[in-house]
């Protein structure tokens, strides 16, 4: 979709369009984790100007045009909103901004039930891999909830970090029953999320391990939940990426931002894992992993370029 002439040209951005602020915001996560400050703190600014334009237009919609917002606001991708919103503030707080990571907790919490109900009445089988940012969304409530309580030592903010980490398990699941297999080799980009989610169910499981609030069973069952599901989304990305291989989708589509997210945050959880797991491989996987999702982040955003209204004619398809 087009904006009209003389309109914002952020008016025509769909929901899915959440996605960038998400890849943007993992991959500056897991670039200060490497200690890679300066690019880190580059795509930190790339996902806060994002998240204010965003911002900016969801508050517009709210106010000026309620039969689309609702409209929107039925769509699987509308939960990005909420998933930005948490690894935005996931970022700051490492970054020592707490209380603005404070707040955006406050709003994702805000947002999360409202969303996920408009979400869930509209659920379907044969959904594309958006469905699974039931999971995604509700386990970034799970990761700065974690991240916040281990900045403040307050043990009832690591519990409820813990009671959103095994709804988004649950979450998973539900998502799993529904989701249409075909879109591993049809999909738009979006089909990554299905390994995506799995990678910040790891990384949530991470900083709960990593809690002192946590010990015997219920410190060996988190762990365990870490590594179980950090090597389920290894073997997804394994499989979505040789399903790439065979089934090429060169052209450039808004949910390739969808793509890059998983990448980046399947490095960062490998990258997070490695020290509460004691599984100190992960780290060097992740390192990896990390510079291949820079690598998507710079294609899928050259691709954006190309194919933006504005831009150049004459080329062949986007790379995405």
């Amino acid at each position: 979709m087009n904006p009209a002439p003389g309109s914002r040209w952020w008016a025509a951005l769909p929901p899915a369009a959440g996605a960038a602020v998400m890849a943007a915001g993992i991959i500056s996560v897991g670039l200060s984790l490497t200690g890679n400050g300066a690019p880190s703190l580059a795509a930190l600014a790339v996902a806060g100007g994002l998240w204010l334009v965003l911002a900016a237009d969801f508050t517009a919609r709210w106010y000026g045009d309620r039969g689309r917002f609702r409209a929107e606001a039925d769509t699987p991708a509308a939960l990005t909103a909420v998933a930005a919103t948490t690894v935005l503030g996931a970022r700051l707080s490492m970054a020592g901004w707490r209380p603005v990571a404070v707040v955006l907790l406050a709003a994702a919490v805000l947002l999360w039930p409202w969303l996920m109900h408009s979400v869930v009445r509209h659920w379907r089988r044969g959904s594309p891999g958006a469905a699974f940012l039931v999971c995604v969304a509700t386990q970034g409530l799970a990761v700065l909830a974690a991240v916040l309580a281990a900045d403040t030592r307050s043990d009832w903010l690591a519990r409820a970090a813990l009671v959103a980490f095994c709804l988004g398990l649950l979450l998973y699941a539900e998502a799993l029953v529904r989701f249409d297999f075909r879109e591993v080799l049809h999909g738009a980009g979006d089909h990554w999320v299905a390994g995506g989610a799995l990678a910040i169910c790891a990384l949530a499981g991470s900083k709960l391990t990593a809690s002192p609030v946590w010990a015997g069973p219920v410190h060996d069952a988190l762990r365990v939940a870490t590594l179980a599901t950090l090597g389920l989304s290894l073997t997804w990305y394994a499989v979505l990426l040789a399903a790439e291989a065979a089934s090429p989708r060169p052209r450039y589509d808004i949910r390739r931002w969808a793509t890059v997210f998983p990448l980046g945050m399947t490095a960062t959880a490998c990258l997070s894992a490695a020290g509460p797991t004691g599984v100190g491989p992960l780290r060097p996987l992740g390192e990896v992993l990390l510079w291949i999702a820079v690598a998507a982040w710079l294609l899928t955003f050259a691709a954006l370029v190309r194919t933006h209204p504005g831009a150049p004619r004459g080329g062949g398809p986007a790379a995405g």
